[in-house]
């Protein structure tokens, strides 16, 4: 509290008695009421500022008269001061009570007060169940809002890769930049609505912000937005981009500003003798954000993989951005709805604020006085005591101490918020076939949410007694520890994993290097040779070779024998391309050099296919209502996207001859080369050449990853929180929550450092860094638990009231003495 800045207040002059009497009639009754409060406050414990506050009407004879109250034999100077307004009853019966009279009064007298002043003051609400009725509105929005949020993040980074285009590393910074800003702007939230709008009108307007940048979001993503060609790619790829990162701007600004809000919000709806109402309402909030969130990371993904457009059939982003969007705009309406229900309380300062002028007085202070002249302080906060007061003083100390630990817990935050990013990308490469079940990339976020549901009361029932029952002393400091190591082993497993994944992705011609594979659709075994210092290589009638991979500039030309029919050819390869040579010796030796344009594996779970027509005529392709057009003999298509599973394939013939087959099932990622060899009697026989192997690590190899991380999360996130609390006074309790809210923002910052730095080729390498880090980090974190001694705030504050109770007596003694300062002596 400043106490430098306390309003000075005007002591009443002493009125004639005929002027007593006149004034007394009227102010009598109110000010009994203040004295009777004051009573009341004498037996319970209540601090100076809970009082100053709760209780307007006593401030200014509390503000200059604080020793009186606290002291029993104090009264006298303050029967002084009010006898010209009040009668000799009123005065015995409010200043010389006994205590155990106060306590009575207490009892009988102040329930009284409290119940006609709720009665007086404010109408209750319309309830429903015991709740005020205006709660559920506010649930209600809170599980709307949080559809929209986890709905759009889940599938952001993917929208990064495949609408726009960006690599992993560019998609993965963009995604935690937004995560980042997101859980910086609730402190302005705070700010605002304690300073100025209050919590109703600030989680409107920055609602109406949010449910603005959702839309636009929705609007970026619509592909015919910009495709001018309608090939199926937008032409104007930087408007899509400017849209979406106004539109994530927006979104950041609104969710980061209402989270502080939205539940203090809740809160202040119940009266004080609602306690138990309101602790069940905050169990029923925390139900609404986490259903909200894994309802959203099961449907939006789903949605995004539907098929939408105008004029081509992409996937739906537009509509996995557009319920988002549409959920925020219910929010917002739900939450105006219940506008004459709520209880709105005015803003009433930011203790964030306060405590920021108390650090930066005492820097400021110490900074000025910083010659040696100047003794020395306990602890550099006391440089602020000549304009704060010590409990305010006392209180940032306690929370300062908490805070220092908070220094290592980002890293936690910079894994964990990895799973939707690194992890989801993972998963792209991974096989999602759960039988009748099909799991997209990123449906595998809502494992998380469902293992908490889970994990919860387990470790809290289960586990923790069992650790209790074997007599370890398992500290809130040692559960934190302990998260952050899971974490740690969450991303090995992950790496593990990657490591299995490598395996199966094909090798890709680097820099100054060419691959070719060799088709051959003749009748007899072709003999290729490239050149001096390469193998010959022999393939088969219909069969085919791998990849194989040479230096280019070594390729100039090459032989091609069939029997004793040979043919010499130039070559001319670009480098850094896949190649496929088409072979075949009817009427003499015939070759297609085809350029695949095959850069990387397809990380959407598509399959790429493409046709080769080995029949004597043009023909015409359709393959699971696909139309690939007409294929001429001895040629073949582009590449064309599939989805997974089992296609019909229709070749037309010229002779209006049509022939069906069914093909294999294909899978997720694959390419597959497939020659059309025979179309007799609506017979097709076809002929299927690897160019990719499918997805073969499945994704359930993904599930003990998340698991450890769950079970990290569990004894770190909840555990960390609960610690917090029981650390600091409960007036800085936000200050604590914005800290909390910090470390996740500075750990998804930590991603973008690490994952920029370290220019690691593999992934594997990357999740064994991070892990290692967070090893690191863990080990620093357990040596400062080590030597953290735990306070209780409660002991800390009761010991305040009693130096301030001695320090009011003993300037009480003085004043008495005639050696006090001349104002209070007067008094």
């Amino acid at each position: 509290m400043d106490t430098s800045k306390e309003p000075e207040t005007e002591i009443p002059a002493v009125n004639s008695k005929d002027e007593e009497e006149e004034e007394g009639k009227d102010a009598a009754p109110e000010v009994q009421l203040c004295c009777l409060r004051l009573c009341c406050s004498l037996a319970s414990p209540v601090s100076r500022a809970q009082m100053k506050e709760k209780e307007p009407q006593v401030k200014s004879v509390y503000a200059f008269f604080p020793t009186m109250f606290k002291s029993k034999d104090g009264t006298q100077p303050i029967l002084k001061l009010i006898k010209h307004r009040f009668s000799a009853v009123e005065i015995e019966m409010v200043c010389f009570v006994p205590l155990f009279l106060k306590e009575k009064l207490q009892e009988d007298t102040c329930g009284q007060i409290r119940s006609s002043k709720n009665k007086t003051e404010r109408k209750h609400g319309p309830s429903c169940f015991g709740f005020p009725l205006s709660i559920f509105f506010i649930v209600i929005n809170e599980f709307c809002e949080r559809f929209s949020y986890y709905g759009m993040r889940a599938v952001l980074v993917l929208y990064f890769k495949f609408f726009l285009h960006w690599d992993d590393n560019l998609s993965t910074a963009i995604y935690h930049s937004f995560v980042a800003l997101c859980y910086l702007t609730p402190i302005l939230g705070a700010i605002i609505a304690d300073s100025w709008l209050g919590k109703f009108m600030t989680i409107v307007s920055l609602s109406i912000v949010y449910t603005i940048g959702q839309a636009v979001m929705a609007v970026s993503s619509i592909n015919d937005l910009t495709d001018y060609n309608r090939d199926g790619i937008p032409d104007n790829i930087p408007l899509h981009i400017g849209l979406s990162m106004i539109g994530l701007i927006l979104i950041a600004f609104g969710t980061g500003g209402i989270k502080p809000c939205v539940s203090a919000f809740g809160g202040d709806q119940f009266e004080e003798e609602q306690e138990k109402q309101r602790s069940k309402f905050f169990s029923l909030f925390y139900l609404s954000v986490n259903a909200g969130s894994l309802l959203s990371t099961i449907i939006t993904p789903v949605l995004r993989g539907e098929e939408c457009g105008i004029h081509t059939k992409q996937k739906c982003y537009p509509l996995a951005f557009g319920v988002p969007a549409a959920l925020m705009a219910v929010s917002l309406i739900v939450f105006i709805l219940g506008s004459k229900m709520y209880k709105k309380a005015h803003p009433q300062g930011n203790i964030m604020l306060q405590v920021s002028k108390c650090i930066g007085f005492a820097v400021k202070n110490r900074f000025q006085h910083r010659s040696k002249q100047f003794p020395t302080r306990e602890h550099w906060l006391d440089w602020a005591s000549e304009k704060y007061d010590k409990r305010l003083i006392t209180q940032i100390k306690m929370v300062l101490k908490v805070l220092f630990l908070y220094i290592p817990l980002p890293m936690f935050w910079a894994l964990f918020d990895q799973q939707g990013s690194r992890w989801t990308l993972q998963a792209t490469t991974m096989d999602g076939n759960f039988g009748a079940i099909q799991i997209q990339p990123d449906q595998m976020q809502t494992v998380n949410p469902i293992l908490i549901v889970i994990m919860v009361p387990v470790v809290d029932t289960v586990v923790y007694p069992l650790i209790k029952k074997c007599h370890i002393n398992f500290t809130p400091l040692r559960k934190i520890t302990v998260g952050m190591f899971l974490a740690s082993l969450a991303f090995v497993a992950a790496a593990l994993v990657q490591v299995q994944i490598d395996k199966t992705l094909p090798d890709f011609p680097k820099e100054g290097q060419s691959q070719i594979k060799v088709i051959n659709l003749g009748t007899d075994v072709a003999k290729v040779d490239f050149g001096s210092g390469v193998e010959n290589v022999s393939v088969e009638s219909l069969m085919a070779t791998n990849y194989m991979t040479f230096d280019t500039t070594s390729l100039t030309r090459m032989n091609i024998a069939y029997g004793n029919q040979t043919l010499n050819q130039p070559l001319n390869f670009p480098g850094k391309e896949r190649h496929t040579l088409l072979l075949k010796n009817t009427g003499g030796i015939q070759t297609e050099l085809l350029l695949d344009g095959l850069t990387s594996k397809s990380e959407d779970g598509k399959n790429q296919i493409r046709f080769i027509n080995n029949l004597a005529s043009t023909i015409n392709i359709t393959m699971g209502g696909t139309h690939l057009g007409d294929v001429k003999n001895f040629s073949a298509t582009n590449y064309t996207s599939f989805i997974r599973g089992v296609k019909e394939i229709v070749v037309f013939a010229d002779n209006s001859l049509t022939c069906k087959n069914q093909s294999i099932s294909f899978g997720y990622g694959s390419a597959y080369t497939i020659v059309i060899q025979e179309c007799n009697n609506n017979t097709l026989a076809l002929k299927y050449v690897e160019d990719i192997q499918p997805n073969t690590v499945h994704m359930a190899w993904q599930l003990p990853q998340y698991f450890i991380m769950t079970c990290g999360e569990v004894v770190f996130s909840v555990t960390g929180l609960a610690f917090s609390y029981s650390q600091a006074p409960s007036n800085m309790k936000s200050v604590l929550q914005a800290g909390w809210l910090l470390t996740v923002a500075i750990g998804n910052i930590i991603v973008l450092i690490v994952a920029g730095a370290s220019k690691l080729s593999e992934q594997w390498a990357e999740y064994v860094l991070f892990a290692a880090l967070l090893m690191a980090v863990c080990i620093i974190f357990s040596i400062m638990a080590y030597f953290y001694t735990y306070v209780d705030p409660v002991e800390t504050e009761v010991q305040l009231d009693e130096d301030e109770k001695k320090k009011m007596e003993n300037e009480k003694s003085i004043c008495e003495n005639g050696t006090g300062p001349i104002s209070q002596c007067e008094l």
